[in-house]
């Protein structure tokens, strides 16, 4: 795959098309969308496989974006208040996706897209109805419901993405988000050194074994749901702003499917994954996206 990336970089040039350019653009599509793809890690290492659901931590998301677009929140503090509105109503949402989960123990993937699918449709219902009054965000005529796309230019689009950008001639090197990305990485390595995290690696790896070991299986495979659902809605705040949008109703219902490509191109084969095969993956993934457009 890399060795084809390479040739359609060269053919890119030939056609001139300037491959300068189309590094710039993968380099910022591997972080608005890899926080999505590093939010399946915590649920495939523990056992629960790919997280299909992932539009639950998705809806999350984009209600804290859209309480902070609300309080007419902008910039860098606007940004990262939405993700911290975001984080509590996705740890609500992810024990209840949890309990679902470990009902269908054995079925988590195609449980998952079910919930998945229903509850972007059950949130439907919410987006028509929700109680917010700043006019940007509601449809023109009647003044309720949200809109399908609101625009964050007035609040905190490309906030984190236009931060600290290093320019070496036509080559643009986001640090801002490139920071943001690593850190979020840095904190799950870190996680997974704790005692809960090598923990809830021995119920992934050998779940019988585990057990004898006192290991409350249970409690691992909610704690890895939980966990994987804030990174989600983390996930999608960073996406919407690098994005410039909010999209809301049935946007996030097949958001799931690239980020588990993902995660499969970047080697994982639904057991233990590291963190290179979620940068690998996502890379691999966008930038043949954009060459082949």
């Amino acid at each position: 795959m890399l060795g084809f990336l390479g040739v359609m970089f060269c053919i890119a040039a030939i056609i001139d098309i300037s491959p300068v350019f189309l590094f710039n653009d993968s380099i910022i599509r591997l972080v608005m969308n890899g926080v999505l793809v590093l939010s399946l890690l915590p649920m495939l290492n523990a056992g629960v496989g790919i997280n299909y659901g992932l539009p639950v931590g998705i809806v999350a998301g984009l209600l804290g974006l859209c309480l902070a677009v609300n309080f007419y929140l902008k910039g860098l503090e606007g940004f990262f208040i939405a993700i911290l509105l975001a984080i509590p109503i996705a740890v609500v949402f992810g024990q209840a996706y949890a309990r679902l989960l470990n009902w269908a123990k054995g079925k988590e993937e195609i449980a998952g897209i079910f919930i998945g699918f229903s509850f972007v449709f059950i949130m439907n219902f919410f987006w028509a109805t929700a109680p917010f009054n700043n006019p940007q965000m509601l449809w023109p005529i009647g003044g309720q419901g949200l809109r399908p796309t609101i625009g964050l230019s007035n609040f905190f689009g490309r906030a984190l993405t236009d931060l600290w950008v290093l320019e070496i001639g036509d080559l643009k090197l986001p640090l801002g988000l490139l920071s943001f990305f690593g850190f979020l990485c840095l904190m799950l390595y870190l996680f997974f050194k704790t005692k809960t995290g090598r923990a809830m690696l021995a119920v992934g790896e050998n779940e019988s074994f585990a057990q004898l070991s006192g290991i409350n299986i249970k409690l691992m495979r909610t704690l890895a749901i939980i966990l994987s659902t804030v990174l989600g809605a983390i996930g999608i705040c960073v996406y919407a702003q690098s994005y410039g949008f909010l999209e809301l109703y049935e946007a996030p219902l097949m958001m799931a499917f690239p980020a588990a490509s993902a995660i499969l191109i970047g080697g994982s084969k639904g057991g233990k994954t590291f963190i290179m095969q979620v940068i690998l993956g996502t890379y691999l993934f966008q930038t043949i996206l954009i060459l082949s457009t």
